[in-house]
């Protein structure tokens, strides 16, 4: 396979799976294409989706600096809370007033790109999730420090994202359709997932398992992941 076929078809793998457990970008993806359509849900994630890869771009060339942001990266972790208990308290809302259907928060006056663009610049938890990746394949030899390498990288990346994204967006459309006339019952189960998000992010930065601990302890991250890509075939 040609190096730069196996760099594609790597960014797009690993951006794909990484996008499929719930979250709370693919997961008001969802919530936008239930209640505004699913054109705002795509531009929700082309916002969002742009920030990822510009993280990942910085993951690959700027990782020294961006380690030293530390207080930075406090502020985010509390900000991206603060937005999902938002997000929970305002599908629950949604939930016990009918008449409202929409979630007030993503059904904002701001545009849905802008939208995705703000809230996935909120959320810290990618980078070192990008950066224990490009590391492992750094090591592996997968990945090497060259303009089309990184490129190539990037656009695989962006497409499995996208892929990801579209299956809650299109997948939530289908869930409404099932669900008719009973909207409220969608609106508990995003309600729910957002509040244990909230949950599991409160937890990590009690328990010092923030993106900041992870930046600061890299070898625990690549230590993870080069686990999971030993299960994923054809890598090497």
């Amino acid at each position: 396979m040609h190096p730069l076929v196996k760099i594609f078809f790597t960014g797009m793998l690993v951006s794909f799976l990484g996008s499929l457990p719930l979250g709370t970008l693919n997961i008001a993806a969802m919530q936008i294409a239930v209640s505004d359509g699913v054109t705002g849900a795509l531009l929700f994630s082309a916002g969002s989706l742009l920030v990822e890869i510009i993280y990942v771009r910085l993951s690959l060339v700027a990782m020294d600096w961006i380690r030293k942001q530390e207080r930075i990266f406090r502020i985010l972790e509390w900000v991206t809370l603060l937005v999902v208990v938002a997000l929970a308290a305002s599908s629950f809302y949604a939930a016990l007033h009918p008449s409202v259907e929409k979630n007030i928060v993503l059904s904002s006056s701001l545009p849905a790109f802008f939208l995705g663009v703000v809230m996935s610049a909120i959320n810290p938890v990618q980078i070192p999730f990008w950066f224990g990746w490009s590391t492992v394949l750094f090591t592996k030899k997968v990945l090497l420090p060259r303009q089309d390498h990184y490129n190539t990288y990037i656009i695989g990346i962006g497409l499995g994202t996208f892929i990801g994204n579209c299956l809650f967006i299109f997948g939530g459309r289908l869930i409404a359709s099932k669900i008719n006339n009973n909207q409220h019952i969608l609106n508990w189960v995003i309600g729910g997932i957002f509040a244990l998000t909230a949950i599991i992010q409160l937890w990590k930065i009690w328990r010092k398992k923030d993106a900041v601990h992870q930046l600061e302890h890299p070898e625990e991250v690549t230590e993870r992941i080069e686990g999971q890509l030993d299960k994923i075939k054809h890598i090497d």
